[in-house]
């Protein structure tokens, strides 16, 4: 029996990646949900068109009083929800799904919704349902390399790591609020075992990447690993998480818009997040379409030496949006081939392999650098 998977903001940009991997897979029956059914409509009908299957649009809309009976009205076994900025939303979505025993999967990046998803743990365990948060490129594919390479150390001490995405890329408006939430904020993260206070999009520095991607700028970014990865890895001392833009000029302002937050003349640039949106597609058309991600892993390896596994990912061909997408479509693939058995509520940790990730991504132009040294 195929798994009916309803892809909330099915249309939206990051929905309409998975469901372009999804509709592949006949193991699969698809629905596009939103609140726009007419943009529902008219991605159902090219998902229809390149595949030869049918695929269902829904108008729902998690504000309305129908939400819950529109839902269970759809039949859809899983909902992968894809409409963000998760930083200011509860967890309403995923207990309506979880009380009506059907499976749910998110993108979030909102550390406090991702690091406390599993208070519905109980739940989703009592409901015989599996709720995942976060299942992205961060704690999704990052917990991946890490468990990867986790068993060449004997004592895990330092993880740092970034992404930085082509200036092509696709920009969403809800992960362009989730950035500005913390511009020039405060936010906590583990640096020498203990508790440090940075600001985000500050501590700019320059990180090479290997080609063709080389230099680019990075700064501090809060993301839901700075809490959760020092609970799951216990000898880690040190975690920083960084990301930045591929054009100079832009990165270095969004440095100079965090310092307007940091000493208070700009409150909260997340809510100008739609002019600020449309003001970056103006500089589309220099740059590249490729992005990357590195993540450099330090400790001791067996025989008590000093070791670091530094590990680059490289997307050509604008397919590095393709990136956070890819961790939901792993999941619901072993969903519907009942290659997960596990229930309950939990943030997207070692769910899927390195392994994995390169298999769903094969056709794509994707590759990985790793380098392994010891002093």
């Amino acid at each position: 029996m195929a798994l009916t998977v309803l892809i909330l903001g099915g249309y939206g940009n990051f929905g309409s990646k998975i469901a372009r991997r999804l509709i592949e897979d006949t193991e699969i029956d698809l629905l596009i949900a939103g609140r726009d059914i007419h943009k529902a409509r008219v991605f159902s009908k090219q998902l229809e068109a390149i595949s030869n299957r049918p695929v269902r649009p829904i108008l729902l809309d998690t504000n309305s009083v129908d939400f819950q009976q529109t839902l269970l009205d759809s039949g859809a076994t899983l909902l992968i929800h894809t409409s963000g900025p998760f930083q200011s939303q509860n967890y309403y979505v995923a207990e309506t799904c979880i009380n009506n025993g059907i499976h749910y999967i998110d993108l979030a990046d909102g550390r406090s919704f991702v690091d406390n998803f599993s208070q519905l743990n109980e739940l989703a365990k009592n409901k015989h349902v599996l709720a995942v948060s976060g299942a992205s490129s961060v704690p999704g594919l990052s917990s991946a390399v890490i468990h990867e390479y986790l068993g060449d150390f004997s004592k895990l001490e330092t993880l740092e790591y970034g992404i930085s995405p082509g200036n092509k890329a696709d920009r969403g408006e809800a992960t362009v609020a989730a950035i500005l939430s913390y511009t020039g904020h405060t936010f906590q993260r583990t640096e020498n075992g203990l508790i440090k206070n940075v600001y985000g999009w500050q501590n700019i520095f320059q990180h090479l990447f290997p080609k063709p991607m080389g230099k680019r700028w990075l700064a501090n970014c809060d993301i839901p690993d700075l809490s959760l990865f020092p609970q799951h890895y216990k000898t880690l001392k040190t975690i920083r998480f960084y990301a930045g833009l591929e054009l100079s000029a832009l990165h270095l302002a969004m440095w100079g818009m965090s310092w307007l937050a940091r000493i208070g003349i700009i409150k909260n640039w997340a809510r100008y997040a739609k002019p600020i949106t449309g003001l970056s597609r103006w500089f589309e058309r220099f740059g590249s379409d490729i992005g990357g991600m590195f993540v450099e892993l330090t400790g001791k390896d067996h025989t008590g030496k000093p070791l670091t596994i530094e590990w680059n990912l490289v997307a050509e061909q604008g397919d590095g949006p393709m990136i956070p997408a890819i961790p939901a479509v792993i999941l619901a693939k072993k969903l519907a081939r009942g290659k997960i058995t596990q229930y309950g509520a939990m943030p997207c940790i070692e769910l899927f392999s390195l392994d994995d990730f390169f298999k769903e991504t094969k056709d794509l132009a994707i590759h990985q650098a790793i380098k392994k040294h010891s002093p």
